[in-house]
């Protein structure tokens, strides 16, 4: 992780600047709900969305955004329109969305789901921007490549997922050269009790039901098959530089204790909040200053009353294991791991993959990826995307006899 410097927190005029990639989806939805909490604080310069034109033309106007972007090409004359008579300037596909994140805000808020997210907040970073980076992507595509740009264009990279703000938080207790290791933790999702049996049986009803966060559909399956915390043992060794082994999972149901630190003195310090993003996001538009004043329910201890944590069992969750390998194996692996489960995941929604048949794709494209030379590190962002959309392709190569199978 870069050296987090002092910054110039706030603009001439008092308030800092804020873009916004990614309005429409849940992380955006809590984060404008901070700033309109906060409006001699901030000022939003750009905000973008994928296809919701109408949501995100209602969304410039209502926090007075300069820019607004589009990434489908097709929305854009429903955006201009929706934006008339506003001042609010429009764009449409991925330059687009590109030109939202090189605009002139000091904070950038990265949370663009999926591949689509990677060069745009890449481009924030590229030109020294303070990224708070909610796009798992970003480093699990190319973690090496974008943590290396931000350092040498002097960009902050700030974690908003509550697990790695935690971490975050935790380790300003000690040195980082005095980090033992760090546990990530882990809700179990709806299946957390569930037999052998009632998990290959799941639908996307019920998979959709995560017991405690709010979340969109994607990563709600990814928290279910726990491919979700596998990814973030890939996030949390670009963010800190932290070796595959120094990075534990502890599977906690009550979503209290978000992260914690092992110092080398046997010290553990834990991050404990409501489960509420705006917690995180809250910390990450206030770095370094003073906390803001959230919305979110404070955390009555009493109440909870209990918390329990235990070993994630990788028998009925194999996704984080295949994580963990992919992080071993290294170069672009991690890479093929996310395509593939992004076309598994796509598929089990649809109704066209059984759930266990989720991490079978992915074993199955990991596997056949090595022999076609798909697992090299990507040097490039290109090379990158281009690993990704062959590692889509193989998925779905392979995806009627694995369904075949898990069927």
């Amino acid at each position: 992780m870069p050296e987090l410097q002092p910054v110039a927190s706030v603009a001439t005029d008092g308030q800092r600047s804020v873009t916004l990639l990614g309005a429409t989806g849940s992380i955006g939805a809590s984060t404008i709900d901070l700033l309109k909490r906060e409006p001699g604080r901030y000022r939003v310069e750009a905000v973008s969305a994928n296809r919701s034109a109408a949501a995100l033309a209602a969304l410039a106007r209502e926090i007075n955004a300069k820019f607004a972007a589009v990434g489908d090409p097709s929305a854009y004359r429903e955006l201009k329109e929706a934006l008339g008579g506003s001042g609010i300037a429009a764009g449409a596909g991925a330059n687009a969305l590109i030109e939202a994140a090189q605009r002139p805000a000091q904070w950038v808020i990265g949370a663009i789901t999926g591949a689509a997210g990677l060069k745009p907040t890449l481009a924030a970073a590229e030109r020294g921007a303070i990224v708070a980076l909610a796009n798992k992507e970003c480093l699990v595509c190319a973690g090496g490549l974008f943590m290396r740009r931000a350092a040498a264009s002097g960009a902050t990279v700030l974690p908003v997922d509550s697990e790695h703000n935690a971490l975050f938080q935790a380790m300003a207790a000690g040195r980082r050269e005095d980090v033992r290791r760090v546990i990530l933790t882990a809700s179990g999702g709806p299946f957390r009790t569930k037999t052998a049996a009632e998990i290959r049986a799941a639908t996307p009803e019920q998979a959709l039901r995560h017991p405690n966060w709010s979340m969109g559909p994607k990563v709600t399956i990814d928290s279910a098959t726990l491919m979700n915390k596998g990814l973030e043992v890939i996030e949390a060794h670009h963010l800190f530089a932290l070796k595959p082994t120094e990075i534990d999972v502890l599977v906690h149901p009550q979503s209290i204790v978000h992260g914690l630190v092992e110092f080398r003195d046997g010290s553990l310090i834990a991050q404990l909040g409501s489960p509420d993003m705006r917690i995180p996001i809250a910390h990450c538009l206030a770095w370094p200053d003073q906390r803001l004043a959230g919305p979110a329910p404070r955390l009555d201890l009493a109440r909870v009353a209990t918390l329990s944590f235990e070993e994630p069992d990788l028998e009925r969750f194999p996704a984080l294991g295949l994580a963990r390998q992919a992080l071993l194996t290294g170069g672009g692996a991690p890479t093929v791991l996310n395509a593939a489960n992004e076309v598994a995941v796509a598929q089990f929604l649809l109704g066209k993959l059984g759930f266990t048949g989720i991490a079978r794709l992915v074993e199955a494209t990991l596997g056949a990826a090595v022999g076609r030379g798909l697992t090299r590190e990507p040097t490039t962002l290109d090379e990158a995307i281009s690993i990704d959309d062959c590692s889509r392709l193989l998925a779905h190569e392979l995806l009627p006899e694995i369904a075949a199978k898990a069927s």
